[in-house]
């Protein structure tokens, strides 16, 4: 019997892990182009973003011998403890407030190097080091590539917000974008909503396919409650994407 089972399940099991160190694959090229091209020794402060892509990048680094007197700065708990681990230099803001480069990853990228970022729910912290960038670099697996924003991304444009006016927020999207699909978005290992790094909570809306993003994000940013916007509109310098056969795509803005 059990025999019978393991032969049942291999087929299915196998693809799914050839699938993923495809992914795994493409993230790595595009996160190790990444570093090579843009960090360099003459750099003194850099900006680690957050998601599955930037361990490939952390790990680049850390080999980089030339970079040893960098200071890094952590977008989220995560980012942070990554570059702890690596045993690198971590900052903060309030100490190195003008960054060199900051590499990132993304949820979905368009054509014009608009974003949509915070599946991981940091990005609040990801658009203030974003902005605080002299250039940003987006890394990621050629999945996350896309014409416009929303058409392979169908999680929703992640919102932070605060948590006592979640239910008001929820009631401006009824009223003013009737065709969307808020959700609050619940956590998985616990009991009850998601909460941010910053003690917010993040609504997950769906909006279709996104042809003026920026435009959305202004409209979004004004409903009281609202923190940050996960749309990422005229921020990205570069974007680095990866294949499985460790092909790299770059695109660069203007």
């Amino acid at each position: 019997m059990l025999h019978f089972l393991v032969k049942a399940i291999t087929p299915s099991v196998t693809r799914r892990l050839l699938s993923t160190t495809a992914i795994e694959q493409g993230k790595k090229a595009a996160a190790y182009r990444a570093v090579d091209d843009v960090v360099h020794s003459s750099l003194s402060v850099i900006g680690i973003g957050s998601g599955s892509t930037i361990r490939y990048a952390v790990d680049r680094i850390k080999d980089r011998q030339d970079l040893a007197h960098v200071t890094y700065i952590p977008t989220s708990f995560q980012s942070r403890m990554l570059i702890q681990e690596a045993n690198l230099k971590l900052g903060n803001l309030e100490q190195h407030p003008a960054i060199d480069v900051t590499i990132d990853g993304a949820d979905e990228v368009d054509s014009q190097l608009n974003c949509i970022k915070g599946g991981g729910a940091c990005h609040l912290q990801e658009k203030i080091i974003a902005s605080a960038s002299k250039r940003f670099i987006i890394i990621a697996d050629d999945r996350k590539k896309s014409d416009t924003l929303g058409e392979n991304w169908t999680k929703g444009v992640p919102i932070e917000v605060l948590p006592m006016a979640f239910s008001v927020i929820l009631l401006h999207f009824k009223t003013y974008f009737p065709s969307a699909t808020p959700k609050l978005r619940m956590a998985s290992e616990k009991a009850g909503p998601v909460v941010t790094d910053n003690g917010n909570f993040i609504i997950d809306v769906h909006f279709g396919p996104i042809s003026s993003p920026s435009d959305l994000e202004n409209k979004l940013i004004r409903i009281p409650g609202v923190i940050e916007v996960g749309l990422f509109c005229n921020l990205t310098d570069s974007a680095y994407f990866g294949s499985s056969d460790g092909s790299i795509h770059v695109e660069n803005r203007g």
